[in-house]
């Protein structure tokens, strides 16, 4: 009895082991500064469809935020509504993406008179192409990435700081720009 045992308990273990390695093999690089930006097509709270391609030649201040309507995330998005001139005299539009729907996102946006669009991906598949979702898939990273008009990543803010992110999303732009 017990060599049977051993010899099911092996024959689990191998069979376990080619999924483990193929999710282990799929796990996306993590993205670096300079190359592309991963593509997207999500819904904004007002139900429009927006992609990567809506922004090319425009700078973009793409945002992964937790939920709508915690105080961490509240603000954040405060911050970027309260900086939104200073940015949009740097040319640079700013996007959030959270895993909330479209109904969250316009009541959230709506509270806080938010001046810029929040996508809804509440598959999680954009925030896993840009390494920005949490284990589990059921909520974003607090992640920020700056894109250049050509669409390739030019800073990358990882756990952004809520109170800050704005005001460093500015601070670089300038540097990248040379104003």
């Amino acid at each position: 009895m017990s060599r049977l045992l051993t010899v099911l308990t092996t024959f689990a273990a191998i069979s376990l082991f080619p999924f483990s390695h193929t999710a282990n093999a799929e796990a996306p690089e993590p993205i670096k500064v300079g190359q592309p930006a991963p593509d997207f097509k999500l819904p904004d709270q007002n139900g429009n469809t927006r992609t990567l391609a809506d922004f090319r030649g425009k700078w973009l201040a793409l945002y992964f935020y937790v939920k709508d309507d915690t105080p961490g995330c509240t603000e954040q998005a405060c911050k970027f509504r309260d900086d939104i001139h200073e940015l949009s005299d740097l040319g640079v539009q700013v996007v959030g993406v959270s895993v909330d729907d479209t109904a969250s996102h316009a009541n959230f946006a709506k509270k806080y008179s938010l001046p810029f669009p929040l996508l809804a991906d509440s598959k999680g598949e954009t925030a896993a192409r840009y390494g920005s979702l949490r284990e589990g898939g059921t909520l974003a990273k607090r992640n920020t990435f700056l894109i250049d008009p050509k669409g390739k990543i030019a800073k990358i803010y990882l756990s952004a700081n809520t109170s800050r992110n704005s005001a460093e999303v500015i601070a670089d732009l300038k540097k990248l720009k040379g104003s």
